[in-house]
């Protein structure tokens, strides 16, 4: 059995991170998790990232001597050797891709003005419209996957890659309070109820490890209303 090695960044805020590691531990691959936390803001990170990864960034994956990173690549490497990974059915597996494609290249403002701090509770200054416009859209796609394909998740009866790269959305709709209807709110809840995103908030949580680049780019966005993190 091959056993895979997953190198990340802290569970508070790695999105990037985020999605490879929901996915596998979602779907039940093996793999060695090796987290190297950021180190004294992310600009300083890179020399002890590229121990591991060419880019000096994290997600990063190795299976014996080859090396895949970038998060979208990570997951089109798996789904060479686990069918699991994206639909079986070549039409909603197109739509997956280009869905999960769209949320790694777009959302510039929903990454912008809600980065990922998984224990925190924030009410932001303001909603600018570039961001409703991008949680308008990821709530477009959301209900095209669920209408289309029949739910629970996004493209059908499985949990699949197109559902691990909206995992880092579901955690900002968590922190920031974000309006949104319905549909979406109940696709949020379903996700957080998943045991591979509870294993992750959990251990987010138990984190005591603070970078100040995150934290400032954060608490500029809005004011805090809970910090459920540990000491």
């Amino acid at each position: 059995m091959r056993m895979y090695t997953l190198y990340i960044a802290n569970k508070n805020y790695s999105s990037w991170s985020l999605r490879p590691w929901v996915l596998l531990t979602e779907l039940g691959i093996p793999f060695e998790e090796k987290l190297t936390p950021f180190q004294g803001g992310t600009s300083s990170s890179w020399d002890a990232f590229r121990e591991f990864s060419p880019t000096g960034k994290v997600p990063c994956l190795h299976d014996g001597d080859t090396v895949v990173w970038d998060s979208l690549s990570i997951a089109e490497y798996l789904a060479e050797h686990h069918a699991a990974v994206w639909p079986a059915d070549a039409r909603t597996r197109a739509w997956a891709r280009s869905v999960a494609a769209e949320m790694h290249s777009s959302f510039q403002e929903l990454r912008s003005q809600c980065p990922m701090n998984c224990g925190i509770r924030l009410q932001l200054h303001t909603i600018s419209p570039a961001l409703s416009r991008d949680i308008a859209r990821v709530q477009e796609l959301w209900h095209e996957g669920l209408k289309r394909f029949g739910g629970p998740y996004l493209a059908g009866t499985a949990f699949t890659a197109v559902d691990a790269f909206y995992a880092p959305v579901v955690f900002r709709l968590q922190s920031y309070h974000l309006p949104i209807d319905e549909t979406s709110q109940a696709y949020v809840q379903r996700m957080l109820a998943l045991p591979s995103m509870r294993r992750w908030y959990d251990a987010a949580l138990k984190e005591t490890w603070r970078d100040p680049d995150h934290e400032e780019e954060t608490l500029r966005q809005g004011s805090l209303l809970q910090d459920l993190r540990a000491a």
